[in-house]
């Protein structure tokens, strides 16, 4: 299958800092793609490098078959970008806003707006508002339709979902699952580790480096070996107390639980009856199920 986004050995400093070393990933055409990570591990300057707002110090990347420092004229009619902050003009309505945008790219709103249709109907009630009295939801809605009313091939957003409500992201994802089936390839990033499981295949960043690629499913087949749940009335002692013991290679905060990493020599009903020696006598600990928060923290760990 040939690649919609093809980047090898970019590398961005500014300064002493390096905000990406040696990142190589390709995606596929056609396809969702996910790039995980959290606040300031390189994620937004990657997307600057591809939407062509940044020059790479080194390596190279195509997307839609188009050089990004070379061709970057023609590449930016072929994408579509949507970045962290609302990036459409406050002042000007929904309708004016989703006009504006066609005309930058030399289209009619009504050639292709079959394409935005699912997305836009919840606006068309209210075209005259002004884009910057939009609530969050909405307001992702109206960035989304504007940055694919000229039918890009490549759509670009970067961390879409951040500050916008539970009901609102998971109507987001969907919208995104039919655009793919469109043929319109996605590549998304995001620091929300629920939502790498919606991807077809994702990549994992962290300080600038691609810790690993592959489905959601591949990366996680190894996870629940050797993870537990722990819980008990005072955490902090209990934090400490478990990453004493010999068995426990990590444990850290998850939700309003633990979750202990351990060798094969690890038993949980031994490690209950040491933390009840310490004090802590309404001490759990139980079988967990991993996800990919529980990856990342590993494969963070592990590149440390």
């Amino acid at each position: 299958m040939k690649n919609a986004i093809d980047i090898q050995g970019l590398t961005k400093r500014y300064g002493k800092l390096t905000a990406l070393d040696r990142v190589s990933l390709s995606v596929s055409e056609g396809s969702l793609f996910g790039l995980i990570g959290p606040d300031g591990a390189g994620k937004t300057t990657l997307y600057q490098i591809l939407t062509t707002l940044l020059s790479p110090d080194e390596g190279s990347a195509t997307v839609a078959g188009l050089d990004v420092v070379r061709d970057y004229r023609r590449l930016r009619t072929e994408i579509g970008y949507m970045p962290e902050r609302f990036s459409l003009y406050p002042d000007l309505t929904v309708s004016e806003n989703l006009h504006f945008f066609a005309s930058l790219f030399g289209v009619d709103v009504k050639e292709n707006f079959d394409l935005i249709a699912p997305i836009f109907s919840q606006l068309e009630k209210f075209p005259n508002r002004r884009a910057g009295a939009l609530s969050g939801g909405m307001k992702q809605k109206l960035a989304l339709s504007c940055a694919l009313i000229h039918r890009p091939k490549v759509l670009l957003l970067d961390e879409p979902t951040t500050g916008v409500d539970a009901v609102s992201r998971g109507e987001f994802w969907e919208m995104l699952a039919t655009l793919r089936e469109k043929g319109i390839t996605i590549l998304v990033s995001t620091s929300y580790m629920d939502e790498a499981g919606r991807c077809e295949r994702i990549a994992l960043i962290n300080k600038g480096k691609i810790l690993d690629v592959n489905t959601p499913e591949r990366l996680m087949e190894s996870m629940d070996r050797n993870l537990y749940n722990a819980s008990a009335g005072e955490m902090y002692p209990l934090l400490e107390a478990l990453r004493s013991l010999p068995d426990v290679t990590d444990c850290y905060t998850f939700g309003a639980t633990l979750h202990i990493v351990t060798s094969d020599g690890f038993r949980p009903d031994e490690a209950t009856d040491t933390l009840r020696q310490k004090g802590l006598n309404d001490a759990r600990i139980w079988p967990a199920k991993g996800n990919i928060e529980d990856l990342f923290i590993k494969l963070a760990k592990d590149d440390g």
